[in-house]
């Protein structure tokens, strides 16, 4: 995971998350964040715990087995899969550390921005999207959207570990920078012009809005275009895309644009 500079301020005590499942503390003990704890249920193989334990142990992190009751109780699921972590404070980053991310890799910037998503099912799904289509990094507002938290993890398969994350005190700022740094910002937003009519190559800002009124007025005033995904015709009552789900189709033509 590449290096990234901590935002200014600290991060609020309640961004301490709990991070479960086997992929998800996977990721987040390899990718080198800083992790606390590791909760092993009492159940697991003993080949299964060591393995934990021994990536914990070069995490830093203390290890602690727990009854499989006390972790579907802390997770809030039974989905939990026998371990869980206790990562230390989310270590966001700031607007100029992802596009240093783009310069050292002598790529053009493509970065994802999140303008009032609030749930955290979404947003770990439009992380996960994110990497994997090879954005340089997410960037959330400090206010008006969820944070990174367990279930954001949980969501994202372990790619918030992976990819960096900048918290914005001001979107609309962030997206005024962006463009002084000739990056052209698109907005997925229902009015816009066909993906199919829509060239995404090059230096790309995507701007996704909230699940429910989709990018803020400023937002889509500040964007230089917009974009949006064609629906079959023949009304169907539901009237546009899960805000994940465009986000993955999106980036993924982005990602086929870029190569």
């Amino acid at each position: 995971m590449e290096k990234i500079r901590k935002e200014s301020q600290a991060p609020r005590e309640e961004e301490k998350a709990l991070v479960w499942g086997k992929n998800p503390v996977t990721e987040l003990l390899k990718s080198g964040g800083a992790v606390d704890t590791v909760l092993l249920a009492d159940s697991m193989p003993p080949a299964v715990a060591g393995y934990y334990t021994a990536l914990a142990k070069q995490a830093g992190a203390v290890v602690k087995r727990a009854p499989s009751g006390k972790l579907q109780k802390l997770c809030g699921t039974t989905e939990h899969q026998g371990v869980a972590a206790w990562a230390a404070q989310v270590e966001y980053t700031d607007l100029e550390a992802l596009l240093d991310i783009a310069r050292q890799k002598n790529e053009p910037p493509f970065l994802v921005l999140c303008d009032g998503v609030e749930d955290p099912h979404n947003l770990g799904a439009i992380i996960r999207s994110a990497y994997l289509c090879g954005a340089h990094g997410v960037i959330i507002p400090r206010r008006g959207g969820v944070g990174v938290t367990g279930t954001v993890m949980k969501s994202s398969a372990g790619a918030a570990a992976r990819l960096p994350v900048a918290r914005v005190s001001n979107l609309a700022q962030a997206i005024r920078t962006i463009k002084e740094q000739n990056i052209f910002v698109y907005c997925a937003d229902l009015g816009g012009a066909p993906l199919e009519k829509t060239d995404l190559s090059g230096p790309v800002a995507l701007v996704l809005g909230s699940e429910g009124s989709g990018p803020s007025a400023l937002t889509r005033k500040l964007c230089d275009a917009a974009v949006t995904l064609e629906m079959a015709p023949g009304g169907s009552g539901v009237d546009s895309y899960n805000v994940s789900v465009a986000a993955g189709i999106l980036l993924y033509d982005i990602m086929r644009r870029r190569r």
